[in-house]
């Protein structure tokens, strides 16, 4: 009996040795195929041709390159000396940022032609929102015929490739400058990119509803109120919001340019015919603080509506 337990532990032993060495070799077998597949797939790519995208990409990143450097190798800086040039935009800033001061008006006033610079943008994002809210329904694929939609979005893309400054002294030949002329620019300008945003805010919804309401025998305006424009209208004043920034900062540079009144006109005046740089740093601070608060407001407004 003890020799018979003996002939089984030996046994048990030697089966265990062997398997231990099986797999021993198997892991080494599969660690040399896994680093062989690796240099493989190394070789792969090293040796895979580029694409048309890559390439197209490249050629122009080397064009641009080329361009710049061509640029600064041929501009005239006219005996400018760039360290000296530098050090006095740094002391400008520093004028501007740490020691601002109004000398030609008062605190009020300044608030007051911000008001007027922020009545700009409002009027502007309403006649643009109003106008493109329809348009934006025509220019949505799932909701309007395909020349329709093409006509519109065509429209559209041609009115925002034109910036807003141009637009606006377009319509001041006509209207002269001034307010008139900012708030037409302005709006037209607004149309064109809210109708883009609304336009494709509609084409993202849920096909099977407006099928749905079809099949029910609704008609084209029960489904726009009963389905689109609830359903979109997260992202409707998202995008209205966001025209109204950018409206605010266009409002500020029409002011300026234009002649529209506001803050915008101001900056211009402590700019370039005073060259206040104080009265400057003000007017910078008040706008940077109502850019912040507009941007805070948005962000409140959109968890908001998402909760």
């Amino acid at each position: 009996m003890m020799q018979f337990e003996k002939i089984i532990i030996e046994e048990s032993l030697n089966i265990c040795e062997q398997l231990a060495s099986y797999e021993k070799k198997g892991r080494q077998s599969f660690f040399k195929s896994l680093l062989s597949t690796g240099d493989t797939m190394n070789t792969d790519l090293r040796r895979s041709p580029l694409n048309k995208a890559t390439l197209a990409m490249r050629a122009i990143l080397l064009a641009l390159s080329v361009l710049t450097i061509y640029y600064f190798l041929t501009i005239d800086y006219q005996n400018l000396n760039l360290l000296e040039s530098l050090g006095i935009t740094l002391e400008n800033f520093k004028t501007i940022f740490l020691h601002p001061l109004a000398h030609r008006f008062t605190l009020a006033e300044a608030f007051y032609n911000v008001v007027v610079t922020l009545g700009l943008a409002f009027l502007t994002t309403l006649i643009g929102g109003i106008i493109a809210l329809f348009l934006g329904l025509l220019g949505a694929q799932n909701l309007a015929p395909k020349p329709v939609t093409y006509l519109v979005k065509g429209f559209v893309a041609f009115v925002r490739a034109v910036p807003t400054i141009l637009w606006v002294l377009i319509f001041a030949v006509a209207a002269g400058l001034g307010s008139a002329a900012a708030i037409i620019g302005m709006s037209f300008h607004s149309i064109s990119y809210l109708t883009k945003a609304f336009s494709e805010s509609f084409e993202d919804l849920d096909k099977s509803v407006i099928e749905a309401l079809k099949a029910s025998g609704a008609n084209w305006w029960q489904i726009v109120f009963q389905a689109v424009i609830p359903a979109s209208a997260t992202y409707l004043l998202s995008w209205t919001f966001l025209r109204f920034e950018i409206n605010f900062a266009n409002a500020v540079a029409m002011g300026a340019a234009a002649g529209a009144g506001g803050i915008g006109f101001d900056l211009f005046m402590a700019s370039g015919f005073y060259f206040d740089l104080r009265e400057v740093g003000v007017i910078t601070y008040l706008i940077i603080g109502v850019a912040l608060v507009l941007e805070v407001a948005s962000t409140k407004i959109k968890a908001k509506l998402q909760t």
